[in-house]
């Protein structure tokens, strides 16, 4: 079973949010779930059931960018995540830009504000993995809120599927 937190701060150039999750997996294992586009698959950006999730694009490493479509049958919704890697250090540390958009290429900002960053580490601890998720540069208390949620909500789906993996 994993365990949650989240806490946040207001900083001078935005909110930042911090999400910690320890998951029982060893720590490769939990980096590539961040690391490898079959993985992402099945846990980032599902955390409304509804969504449906395709990750066009994922070259991990410095430079490289990631696009990921996410649609809601239901709402009859579209969102494009994008960004790019500043920093791959595996197994210990991803950084990355994060921004919404209502379409593929350049499209609408879906929250106040330029690309925020997120950084991931990873963090052994007896044969479990501990990761601390901060997502600074968030623009408003509402986009705070939303990511909260969101991350939160994936990382429940991240650790249904690494305990599926284990069973």
């Amino acid at each position: 079973m994993a365990t949650p937190s989240g806490r946040g701060s207001r900083a001078a150039k935005g909110f930042t949010l911090e999400v910690r999750r320890t998951f029982r997996a060893p720590r490769e294992k939990v980096f590539a779930a961040f690391a490898e586009r079959e993985q992402l698959e099945r846990w980032m950006c599902r955390d409304a059931g509804a969504h449906v999730t395709t990750h066009h694009r994922q070259d991990i490493r410095p430079g490289g960018r990631y696009l990921i479509e996410v649609r809601d049958p239901g709402k009859g919704q579209v969102y494009w995540g994008q960004g790019e890697y500043l920093e791959v250090t595996p197994p210990e540390r991803v950084r990355f830009t994060w921004h919404w958009t209502k379409d593929r290429v350049d499209g609408e900002s879906l929250h106040q504000g330029p690309a925020s960053q997120v950084t991931v580490e990873f963090f052994e601890r007896d044969g479990e993995t501990e990761v601390v998720l901060t997502h600074a540069g968030l623009a408003s208390e509402k986009d705070y809120k939303d990511h909260e949620g969101g991350w939160k909500g994936c990382f429940d789906v991240l650790e249904t599927v690494i305990g599926a993996e284990a069973s």
